[in-house]
C-alpha cells in the first residue's frame, strides 16, 4: 500500500545584494582628496640652482717632439670653469648629489660632455695649475653633499673642457647637470658673464 506524506515547502532567506556604488564612489572620493593634498604640499621644483659667479682658467701645453723633424712638436688647448652655485632644496625631504656634469655646445654646434672635477683630483690640479687654485673662492661642492630640506648650500664646480678660451666666450649655451639620488636631475644654464640663471627640473631617474 502505497502512503504519500506532504513534503513541506521549505524557503531560506537570501541575503540580500549589497549596492557597491556608494563604498566605492567613497573610496574614489577619499583617493582624489589624498592625491591633492599631495599635489597641493608637494613643491614643482626639486631644487633651485644659481650660478652665483664663474671665472676660467685657460691653459695651453706645448709638446716637444724627441724628432727633430719638423712639425712633430704638438699642442693642447684646456679651459677650466670654475662655476660658483647655490642650491636650495625646494622638497620636504633631504637631497643627496650624485653626480655633477655639464655639457658645452660650441658656435658650430659641437656638444661637448664634461664631469666635475672630483675631490681627490682637486690636489694634483692646484700642483699642476696653481694660478687656477685662488679662483676657487668657496668650497667646492662635492658627489654626496646633503642639502636638508628648505636649506641651501654654495660651492664650486669645477669643470674641464678640451677647448680655448675664445670657443667658450662664442659658445651656444653651457649647462650644468646635478644628478640627485632618487630626484632625478636638475640643471641649470651657466650665463654669459654674471648674468641671471634660472633652474629646470628635468623629471625623476631611475635608481642605479
Amino acid at each position: 500500500m502505497l502512503c504519500w506524506f506532504a513534503v513541506p515547502d521549505l524557503k531560506f532567506n537570501q541575503p540580500a545584494r549589497r549596492n557597491l556604488l556608494v563604498p566605492v564612489l567613497i573610496a574614489f572620493l577619499i583617493l582624489g582628496m589624498a592625491i591633492a593634498i599631495v599635489l597641493r604640499y608637494t613643491p614643482a621644483t626639486t631644487a633651485k640652482l644659481k650660478v652665483v659667479h664663474t671665472a676660467v682658467y685657460p691653459t695651453h701645453t706645448e709638446f716637444k717632439a724627441d724628432s727633430i723633424i719638423v712639425g712633430r712638436d704638438r699642442s693642447q688647448d684646456d679651459l677650466y670653469v670654475v662655476t660658483t652655485l647655490d642650491m636650495e632644496d625646494r622638497l620636504n625631504l633631504p637631497l643627496f648629489i650624485k653626480d655633477m656634469t655639464a655639457t658645452l655646445e660650441t658656435a658650430d654646434g659641437e656638444k661637448i660632455e664634461t664631469s666635475a672635477v672630483q675631490k681627490q683630483d682637486f690636489e694634483n690640479l692646484f700642483t699642476t695649475f696653481p694660478a687656477l687654485k685662488p679662483l676657487v673662492t668657496t668650497a667646492p661642492l662635492l658627489r654626496d653633499t646633503l642639502i636638508e630640506s628648505g636649506k641651501s648650500v654654495e660651492g664650486s664646480v669645477v669643470l674641464h673642457f678640451p677647448v680655448t678660451e675664445d670657443v667658450w666666450n662664442h659658445r651656444r649655451a653651457a649647462t650644468l647637470h646635478i644628478a640627485l639620488y632618487h630626484q632625478g636631475r636638475v640643471s641649470v644654464t651657466i650665463p654669459t658673464g654674471d648674468q641671471a640663471s634660472s633652474s629646470k627640473d628635468e623629471g625623476n631617474a631611475e635608481d642605479e
